[in-house]
């Protein structure tokens, strides 16, 4: 699955701003929105967001 998929996903699920989500994952409050209008991260960026996406989440 494409990481926007996964963290349009997570902020579905988590109901967490797409700012806080940037915020949290990668100290980027404008990372969602980037991402959204075609930014390609790197390979570092994608494997900090996709650690992060498999940490325990608070409502679990």
């Amino acid at each position: 699955m494409p990481l926007l998929d996964q963290i349009e996903r997570y902020l579905s699920e988590t109901h967490v701003s797409p700012t806080r989500f940037g915020r949290m994952a990668v100290g980027d409050p404008r990372f969602v929105h980037d991402l959204r209008s075609g930014r390609e991260p790197r390979l570092a960026t994608r494997e900090r967001v996709r650690s992060f996406l498999l940490q325990p989440r608070p409502d679990q």
